[in-house]
């Protein structure tokens, strides 16, 4: 079995370009096997069913909350354009009123 200290040296040396000789190669290819096998298990892992439950609720309580969120925005952009087309009219009222006591004076 190839030690992980060993199995990354020879991965660094291989990825690098040096020559492995086939003795090298063969604990490289055992140590990249010995990699995989733990990944595999790793992603294998079944979640029990209740935590499947549980995750999709989460997952559902998310999903309302950023179509919840994304309404509230819109909202607010709605809100925001109404108010700057406020803000244009005053400024006109206040501009003419300014033109009209420029005028009287």
């Amino acid at each position: 079995m190839v030690s992980d200290t060993l199995g990354k040296q020879l991965h660094n040396r291989a990825t690098r370009g040096e020559p492995l000789s086939e003795e090298e190669q063969a604990q490289l290819d055992a140590w990249y096997d010995k990699q995989d096998r733990k990944e595999t298990m790793v992603l294998r892992r079944d979640t029990p069913a209740e935590n499947q439950g549980s995750l999709q609720a989460d997952i559902d309580s998310v999903l309302y909350r950023i179509g919840h969120t994304a309404k509230q925005i819109q909202d607010i952009s709605q809100q925001n354009e109404v108010l700057r087309e406020e803000i244009m009219r005053f400024r006109r009222q206040l501009a003419q009123q300014a033109t009209v006591q420029f005028a009287w004076q």
